[in-house]
């Protein structure tokens, strides 16, 4: 079985182009300059319409996780993280860890870590995050 893929909405198409294109795209209200993920379209803290949309570092810290012992179909039979990454512009977003071991003394917290790109369709590339190489 295939992995699960998100659809793409009207709100969300940015940032699907974005990974698809290799970049991680964020938005940024200009009203009152907040950063935010996931996408919509208005400002979650100020309720402004005035956002715009950018490309991200693509890096960030792993701020939690957790490992997933149980099997799906989808993702195959191995351990993976269920991770949650502290982008370095300020949104948290909710990810896989690839790219090491999927064990506790791999997976550090506060390590950085920076975007994969894992392209599953001709429209869809997750982004996922590995370890940062110093």
């Amino acid at each position: 079985m295939a992995r699960i893929l998100p659809e793409p909405t009207p709100e969300t198409r940015h940032f699907w182009e974005g990974c698809r294109d290799g970049e991680l795209r964020l938005q940024r209200c200009t009203d009152c300059k907040n950063t935010y993920f996931p996408p919509r379209a208005f400002c979650p803290s100020c309720a402004s319409r005035q956002v715009e949309v950018y490309a991200a570092s693509g890096r960030g810290v792993l701020w939690s996780y957790v490992i997933n012992h149980r099997p799906r179909q989808d993702m195959g039979t191995e351990p993976y993280a269920i991770a949650v990454v502290k982008l370095e512009e300020g949104p948290t977003m909710m990810t896989n860890i690839v790219g090491c071991p999927q064990t506790p003394e791999a997976l550090v917290l506060d390590m950085p870590v920076k975007v994969r790109f894992e392209k599953q369709t001709d429209d869809i590339s997750l982004p996922l995050f590995e370890p940062a190489k110093s």
